[in-house]
């Protein structure tokens, strides 16, 4: 059993698959306390990996990603697998503390001030930009890095630290831009 939040379909909204229909599997519960969090981590349905697939197999997206909270506190290679074989791209959007299972297809780490980064595949970091040096986030392993504004407050600043820093790329909450869940 598994605590899950929510259950639900939109487009992805940050990051490198902005704008993709996708199955988002909310997770309850997190090993930080960031401010910015949307996640009501005291809400959530105990559900079996079987619930889980098939409620995600209702949406017609072949990606689900599964977030949080803290997803890699609940995941493990048999729902991965799960997911796979009822033919889905299994995404994750981690805070990198901890270990992820094999198999998942993309990965997106959104690592968090002072928190240690324990995964070594990436495919996209995704920095919430707070004013802190990116040097640190740099040497990640990962081929795309996204700066975000912190919901949406300090974007001037951010597309300015994006231009000193043209590795980055600017990621917006389009999501939250223009009205959709």
């Amino acid at each position: 059993m598994r605590k899950i939040n929510e259950i639900f379909y939109s487009l992805q909204g940050e990051g490198y698959h902005t704008g993709t229909p996708a199955v988002f599997v909310r997770f309850s519960g997190c090993n930080l306390k960031c401010s910015f969090c949307d996640t009501r981590h005291e809400s959530g349905t105990l559900m079996t990996d079987e619930d889980i697939v098939a409620e995600t197999l209702r949406y017609p997206a072949r990606m689900v990603i599964l977030t949080g909270g803290e997803p890699s506190l609940w995941i493990d290679a048999e729902l991965v697998d799960a997911f796979h074989k009822a033919g889905k791209y299994v995404c994750v959007e981690t805070n990198g503390t901890c270990p992820l299972p094999s198999g998942i297809d993309w990965v997106t780490c959104s690592p968090k001030q002072g928190a240690p980064v324990r995964i070594g595949r990436m495919d996209e970091v995704k920095v919430v930009y707070e004013g802190q040096d990116l040097q640190p986030y740099e040497t990640l392993p990962a081929r795309h890095f996204f700066l975000q504004p912190c919901s949406c407050r300090n974007t001037q600043e951010t597309v300015e630290c994006v231009l000193k820093h043209p590795r980055w790329r600017l990621s917006l909450q389009t999501h939250k831009l223009t009205g959709i869940r």
